[in-house]
């Protein structure tokens, strides 16, 4: 019989981010190994309560959520004890520490069911210092029955919190042959932002805040913009919640007079790849992050990156061989740095991209992470960190 997954997170496709693109991803890949996969996402786009089901495997369950998590859970509960009375539950799977995490390990140890607890990036680090948090994400990781980590580095957090030993280590992946660099220029795409033909383009993929590094990709583009024209390219969008501190930091003028060029949503990965095409270097100056999924697509694509140390991003690039890491308190000098790779050779900015993309394409594959997930799911002999 085929093991039945019930899968919680926060956000899942066509939801933007990080979570969503690899919620998306690992769901279908428990699927497609013959696991009956029922996710459970919240979502602020149906009435408090109510449920929006979409048929298929993974079947999609959309629960509206209250404005507090302390409303949320105990109706979430409700819905996964009368899935669970059609069609028992083998294991639970909480992508993201809390609240999917501590919602599956909570349901798990309610029920006797096997519980998994997916941790992404800043999850861990955004609860470790309020004391509440840091409580309900200690019990957490101390009763879930396999923890995943995508870094090596969470995966070390994990340990020195919990004293946990057998964290798995499961990196991010990336589809290398939609995410590749084109032969053909997207020229269309140029003239359709008003790219002008001498523009630098500074790319940045995924919603711009805060976390991303916000301040220091505006202050890169006015030293860039100083020396020669350029624009900033935002594959993505902007949380509204962001868009007063954006403006705050642009200054005076709109965001066409200050070169600021937002894509919105885009429908496909092959859209974004295709945007991707336009970047003269594509920029990831987080502050704190986990392996961040727009990274690993601009390096397949064949992007030259410049990208902070944040949390799993030493663990992607050798600088100087397949990318530019700026320490995080150096962010500060991120403008210098695109400046320094815009006059560089063309000869050395290429050698850079093509080993940007063999990275990719030899250590963060669908299929290793697929192995991953397919012994996890059928195996208790799953690999650490190490």
């Amino acid at each position: 019989m085929n093991p039945h997954l019930l899968f919680l997170t926060e956000r899942y496709p066509p939801d933007m981010g990080g979570v969503a693109t690899s919620a998306g991803r690992i769901s279908r890949a428990l699927a497609a190994f013959g696991a009956d996969v029922d996710v459970v996402v919240w979502t602020r786009n149906l009435p408090p309560g109510s449920v929006l089901k979409e048929d298929g495997n993974p079947s999609v369950y959309r629960i509206g959520r209250f404005r507090e998590w302390d409303t949320t859970m105990p109706h979430t509960i409700n819905l996964v004890d009368w899935l669970a009375t059609i069609h028992p539950y083998d294991r639970i799977w909480g992508h993201y520490l809390a609240p999917a995490g501590f919602l599956a390990t909570w349901i798990g140890r309610l029920k006797n069911i096997p519980s998994t607890v997916s941790i992404r990036g800043n999850d861990l680090d955004r609860d470790a210092f309020p004391p509440g948090d840091f409580a309900r994400l200690l019990w957490t990781l101390q009763n879930a029955s396999s923890i995943t980590a995508v870094t090596i580095d969470l995966a070390r957090k994990v340990t020195a919190a919990s004293n946990r030993q057998d964290v798995i280590h499961m990196p991010n992946a990336v589809d290398h042959e939609v995410f590749r660099p084109l032969d053909t220029p997207p020229g269309e795409l140029r003239h359709k932002f008003g790219i002008q033909p001498e523009e630098a383009v500074l790319g940045f993929a995924g919603e711009l805040r805060e976390k991303k590094g916000q301040k220091y990709l505006l202050e890169a583009l006015g030293v860039v913009r100083s020396a020669r024209p350029a624009c900033l390219l935002i594959i993505g969008e902007v949380r509204p919640s962001e868009m007063p501190r954006l403006l705050e930091s642009l200054g005076p003028g709109t965001f066409a007079e200050n070169r600021v060029v937002v894509t919105g949503q885009l429908a496909t990965p092959a859209e974004v790849n295709q945007h991707l095409q336009l970047c003269d270097v594509f920029l990831q100056p987080s502050l704190w992050d986990g392996m961040p999924n727009a990274l690993l697509e601009a390096m397949a694509a064949g992007c030259g990156c410049i990208a902070s140390d944040a949390g799993g991003i030493p663990e992607i690039i050798t600088p100087g061989v397949d990318g530019i890491i700026l320490p995080r308190w150096q962010l500060h000098r991120l403008g210098e740095a695109v400046v320094e790779w815009l006059d560089a050779s063309p000869e050395h900015r290429g050698r850079i991209r093509h080993a940007a993309r063999q990275r990719i394409v030899s250590s963060f594959t669908s299929e290793q992470e697929q192995t991953r997930l397919k012994e996890l799911l059928y195996s208790d002999d799953v690999p650490v960190y190490s």
